[in-house]
């Protein structure tokens, strides 16, 4: 391309980015001023939003008191192929008809624009502002961009991020009459400090000791858990507890996992986005929001949940559909919406966390009071959530209906529970597991997996034989050594013992 102050007086050339799925792609904005007619003639693969910029940049430029110039305007998106929307061109187009029209000079060529117009020349928010600035960090370059959008930008520590409020501004910093501002983030470290403060703890639970330790284990290996037993048993108790006591998020975690929410279009939090995601989708949710799409393609509930937490409350009430789009992400950590124009890929790796009654009415056989289903009921209320998608959760845990004057709740501690110590646990064990393998123990290769557990040769004959056992697939008797693995990192031992994996066994029984 050609540096723009070598371009015809007619001619001008910014850069900009479209988004495509998880993917930012530049964009040419070319703007030509030709002979003839009056036209304003948009080429480039525009949607709708984006041929409506015509009527935005015209009211806005005459309202800035600049001229439109009344001659065959045409401006080219490139590339030509990708298909480009929302108003996030508005911007660029603007500064182009300007600059080929010599009522403002070129721009510097590490620029990039992205706003969309108001009528008066203010300009507003863009989706997918962070994951744009992530792009233009790694191409070199500065980004232009509306107030709030470059606030969130500038989440991003290393990005150039300049805060234009108005067209206005940008003009002026272009002719140099008024240099833009270069964005900050709009919190402090002192409000990133309070935000594991502010979540449910731990120490809430009274009773389910079996559970608890369920879910710290959970919490330290990456596992995902699935919580079955009567209403109010505090299956739901348990799964808020969750995010309270998982290690913090690294800087990379965070933007990844910040990333996805800009590009979804849903606001940033800018005192909380570096704490993990716990997205909770309501059980009519179609499968298209879980797994994500549309036109154009944005994330669904699984990637919004990427690097967090995704739990499904009553898993067998979601559809068949929504479950097993699961699969897939569960085991690669990602995503592929296929489209005829092509495939993209969305990050998607969560940690699922799940619950579910143990019968269409609730009580089960262990409710005091009876329960009302047949045996036929209950086989298709559980055959709802498919044999491979259990084979994918890590801990199948039993929750006990407990009496509100049972020993256990009068005796639990809740001091020695609270999430604060909990959380310690939790983090050195996974620091331990980063140390010596580079990731958690739910995302470990079967082959590295087999050499970090360390089983000697009866505790391997043991294994095996609590695999035949139970009839575990392959997948399963893995996910079983998994669970072993962090259960002897949770205890600080370089082994697996028999104690491990008896009770990784107990949480792969079937219900």
């Amino acid at each position: 391309m050609r540096h723009p102050s070598t371009m015809p007086a007619h001619l001008s050339i910014l850069l900009s980015r479209a988004l495509l799925g998880a993917r930012v792609i530049p964009v040419s904005v070319e703007i030509h001023l030709g002979n003839g007619l009056p036209q304003f003639n948009m080429v480039g693969l525009p949607d709708t939003e984006v041929r409506e910029s015509r009527e935005r940049v015209r009211v806005a430029l005459v309202a800035n008191g600049f001229e439109f110039p009344q001659r065959r305007i045409t401006v080219n998106l490139a590339p030509a192929d990708l298909p480009k929307e929302s108003g996030r061109f508005d911007l660029p187009i603007a500064l182009g008809i300007l600059i080929a029209s010599q009522q403002l000079p070129p721009p510097s060529r590490d620029l990039e624009f992205a706003g969309e117009l108001a009528l008066d020349g203010q300009l507003r928010p863009i989706r997918g502002a962070l994951a744009m600035a992530v792009a233009a960090h790694k191409a070199g370059r500065t980004l232009v961009l509306p107030l709030l959008s470059a606030q969130e930008a500038a989440l991003h520590p290393e990005a150039s991020i300049l805060a234009a409020p108005s067209l206005a501004t940008v003009c002026a910093h272009i002719s140099g009459h008024q240099k833009l501002e270069r964005a900050r983030p709009a919190f402090s470290q002192s409000d990133l400090s309070m935000t594991n403060t502010l979540l449910p703890d731990l120490g809430d639970v009274r009773g389910q000791m079996q559970a608890c330790h369920a879910l710290i284990t959970a919490a330290a290996g990456g596992h995902s858990v699935i919580f079955h037993g009567p209403p109010g048993c505090g299956k739901t108790l348990l799964a808020e507890r969750l995010p309270g006591i998982l290690p913090p998020m690294t800087p990379q975690e965070a933007l990844a996992s910040a990333v996805n929410r800009s590009l979804g279009g849903l606001p940033i939090d800018a005192k909380t986005w570096q704490q993990r995601p716990f997205r909770r989708p309501h059980h009519t949710t179609p499968a298209l929001a879980i797994t994500g799409g549309g036109n154009p393609i944005r994330p669904g509930e699984i990637s919004l949940a990427h690097q967090g937490i995704l739990f499904l409350d009553e898993l067998p009430e979601f559809s068949r559909s929504s479950l097993e789009a699961l699969r897939e992400p569960l085991e690669s950590g990602e995503v592929c919406i296929s489209r005829l124009a092509g495939a993209e890929i969305l990050p998607a790796r969560f940690q699922l966390l799940a619950t579910m009654n143990p019968c269409p009415c609730g009580r089960g056989q262990e409710d005091p009071k009876p329960c009302r289903c047949t045996e036929a009921r209950i086989q298709a209320y559980r055959s709802r959530v498919s044999a491979p998608i259990l084979d994918r959760i890590d801990l199948w845990v039993a929750v006990r209906k407990e009496t509100f004057l049972s020993s256990h709740l009068a005796e639990s501690d809740s001091v020695e529970m609270d999430s604060q110590s909990v959380r310690e646990r939790v983090i050195s064990a996974r620091d331990y597991q980063l140390a010596r393998q580079g990731c958690e123990n739910a995302n470990l290769s079967v082959r590295r997996l087999i050499e970090v557990a360390a089983l000697s040769s009866p505790n391997q004959s043991k294994w095996h034989d609590i695999a035949n056992s139970y009839h575990l697939s392959p997948r399963g008797a893995h996910r079983l050594l998994r669970v072993a693995r962090t259960l002897a990192d949770l205890d600080g031992v370089a082994s697996v013992s028999q104690d491990h994996l008896f009770v990784a066994a107990q949480w792969r029984a079937h219900f």
